[in-house]
């Protein structure tokens, strides 16, 4: 079976990985985006799907515009493919690409569709506090995610998983069912049914807002907020940015759901929760966690932070580092 790969980041890795270990499967080519300027010597840095095509010795596009470019689309030809596998690729492909391959163009995307159709299903899907997602493949069309399912794989999603986490687990999920999504098409196995459009939700990008913290909202949907944009999300305090990494929602709905070593927190929580404080007020310390903070509803745990220009620590060493006090507020 000859498949042409269009990835981009770490995500797609797996699922290039994975591919290239099939005996059945032949990777003619990959299709990702341009190399990109990062760090102060804005050294030109190959996309991670880029590095493993390299490594494997296969072909490798890089189109500033895929649908635009001429050669690119007489290479793509040229392939004869029977599928287009992509995967975070991050552009949009014209029918006219859609259409080259045998059996059409197969995408990985990582939600449960109809839902969180777009750019960061992941990030969105955390930031609304859901318990389950999971990855579909599907047949492309020219749609922004809205060609018939094929497969699905469900996961649950932990309390305090971060969108880096569970986008480490979603692309190993996406790496397993990748092929045989392939297989069960070509074979005709498998019967392409089409979405809900009744039912879609959408996951825009990210926008630079969104990382803002507003301490009146309620701690879980903080604490949401924080893994969903991990490691981006931004507070002040004593007028200076500080980023915080990681929380801990506390509370009667949340006990079952903490390891074993933030269990200490429920029983320090009876009393903690007999203070109140305006929004961001620091209310008290968990010893060798680090701060407790109102919120608009509820406490949050301070669990891991990054003072500006320093590296990340933990909620207890930015405690003892800064000598916090009880009364002392984030903005």
């Amino acid at each position: 079976m000859k498949i042409v790969f269009f990835g981009t980041p770490q995500f797609a890795v797996p699922s290039l990985n994975g591919l290239l270990n099939e005996p059945d499967i032949a990777v003619q080519a990959v299709v990702t985006q341009p190399d990109k300027p990062r760090g102060r010597g804005k050294k030109l840095i190959p996309s991670a799907v880029k590095q493993v095509a390299l490594e494997n010795n296969l072909p490798v596009w890089q189109p500033h515009r895929v649908k635009k470019e001429p050669e690119t689309l007489e290479l793509l030809r040229q392939t004869e493919a029977d599928f287009f596998v992509v995967v975070a690729y991050g552009q949009i492909l014209s029918l006219e690409i859609l259409n080259m391959p045998k059996f059409g163009s197969i995408n990985a995307h990582g939600s449960i569709l109809p839902q969180y159709r777009g750019a960061a299903p992941i990030q969105w899907s955390l930031y609304n506090g859901d318990r389950e997602t999971g990855i579909t493949t599907m047949l492309m069309d020219e749609g922004m995610d809205t060609g018939a399912m094929l497969l699905t794989a469900y996961t649950d999603v932990e309390l305090l998983e971060n969108a880096q986490q569970l986008g480490i687990r979603l692309a190993e999920i996406g790496a397993d069912i990748l092929p045989e999504t392939l297989f069960a098409v070509a074979e005709g196995s498998i019967q392409p049914i089409p979405q809900n459009n009744e039912q879609a939700t959408y996951a825009p990008l990210i926008q630079k807002g969104d990382y803002t913290l507003d301490w009146s909202r309620p701690a879980i949907a903080l604490h949401n907020q924080i893994r969903a944009f991990y490691p981006n999300c931004i507070a002040t305090f004593r007028d200076k940015p500080l980023k915080i990494l990681a929380t801990v929602p506390l509370g009667e709905p949340y006990w079952t759901q903490l390891p074993p070593s933030l269990q200490i927190l429920q029983q320090q929580y009876p009393d903690l929760s007999q203070s109140t404080g305006k929004p961001g007020e620091i209310l008290g310390f968990a010893k060798k966690l680090g701060a407790i903070v109102q919120t608009g509803e509820g406490l949050l745990l301070l669990q891991e932070v990054q003072l500006a220009g320093k590296k990340p620590q933990s909620g207890w060493d930015f405690v003892n580092g800064m000598r916090l006090s009880v009364g002392e507020v984030l903005v």
